[in-house]
């Protein structure tokens, strides 16, 4: 699946910053062109499923709260 996203992009001191307008992710580049491929990239791992290398605990833990 693809999905087409909106990016903003400016420069900072040498660097190319580029932000994703939908998603709050940014990435940076030696060049506008290096910073927006950073950026697909930082986009494809966010999106990308996780996966557990050892399967989950889930425990049940006791809080006493204070009723105020």
């Amino acid at each position: 699946m693809t999905k087409t996203f909106s990016a903003s992009v400016w420069q900072e001191g040498e660097w190319y910053i580029a932000q994703c307008l939908e998603v709050d992710i940014a990435s940076q580049g030696e060049d506008e062109a290096s910073a927006l491929r950073n950026l697909e990239e930082a986009l494809e791992l966010y999106y990308e499923e996780p996966r557990a290398t050892i399967a989950p605990q889930v425990f049940q833990i006791q809080v006493k709260l204070n009723a105020a």
